[in-house]
């Protein structure tokens, strides 16, 4: 054993065995990530620097960081070497952008496969494809609220940065998408919402593709998101935020309060999301 260590040591501190550890992380452990929008605004901010717990849904397929070429064959045709648990609703999700897989994106799992999901531009309402026993039992009372007779519930995640910007019109945004063939979710009218003037409809509905996950920027009224690309297969999926290494505002100001911090702390803390509000709200869609 002793014999053992002691190669062990030596090989670690070799050139070759430093490289071999660090890869080995990198493919299997964490990916360091920058956060580089507005999108999940007020929980994770632009600069903030951190690591990626890759099996945290199972073990990814390898890839170069920085141009994202896989190592390996995709030998299961699910975009993993070894499956995992499935995000859950709540989740934040690190994951390949549908449209660019080069691009990593981060966002909130808001509805898995069979969810429906309803947008009428103030509020977001999800349908648990449990059904209506599974939602009384589940969530508060007053978040449940019934859409032309099936029950839903309204904003059912509590986590503090999830917000909505009062001087952006989502609702119009979403209308210029849907004429430009770049939105996922279909126009619907709801009766039990109120109605927008003239137009034939007051929200928008999707129902979340079997075995997919639906994912939604906490910065509501600023964020790209599957409302217009749609739902992220199991094969996108790369793991979940961990904690926070380094973060500088857009003056390159560091950021001492977050550096250290695990995301599922930041997300929890009103004291954090109260500092990420005096910060400005981005503009666009991100």
């Amino acid at each position: 054993m002793i014999k053992f260590l002691s190669r062990l040591n030596k090989f670690s501190n070799s050139w070759t065995g430093t490289v071999i550890i660090v890869l080995f992380l990198i493919f299997f452990v964490a990916q360091a990530f920058v956060i580089p929008s507005g999108s999940m605004k007020n929980t994770l901010l632009i600069g903030d620097h951190l690591f990626v717990k890759k099996f945290s849904y199972g073990i990814p397929t390898p890839t170069i960081p920085f141009i994202n070429k896989k190592i390996l064959p995709d030998f299961f045709g699910n975009g993993h070497l070894i499956e995992g648990d499935k995000p859950q609703r709540g989740d934040i999700v690190v994951f390949l952008n549908v449209l660019n897989e080069s691009e990593h994106y981060v966002k909130r799992l808001f509805g898995v496969g069979d969810d429906e999901i309803v947008f009428d531009g103030n509020a977001m309402y999800l349908r648990p494809h449990e059904g209506d026993e599974f939602i009384s039992q589940n969530y508060k009372k007053e978040d449940i609220i019934s859409l032309d007779g099936r029950l839903f519930v309204r904003e059912p995640y509590k986590f503090s940065g999830i917000h909505y910007d009062k001087n952006v019109d989502m609702f119009s945004y979403m209308i210029y998408a849907l004429n430009s063939g770049k939105l996922d979710m279909k126009p619907v009218m709801i009766n039990s919402l109120e109605k927008r003037g003239e137009l034939p409809f007051n929200a928008f509905y999707t129902k979340v593709k079997a075995n997919e996950f639906y994912m939604i920027g906490d910065n509501r009224d600023h964020s790209n998101d599957s409302r217009f690309w749609g739902s992220v297969p199991y094969r996108n999926i790369i793991g979940k935020p961990w904690f926070i290494y380094l973060s500088w505002d857009d003056k390159y100001r560091i950021r001492w309060e977050r550096i250290g911090r695990l995301v599922s702390t930041i997300e929890n803390s009103d004291e954090f999301t109260q500092m990420a509000i005096k910060e400005e709200e981005v503009d666009g869609v991100y």
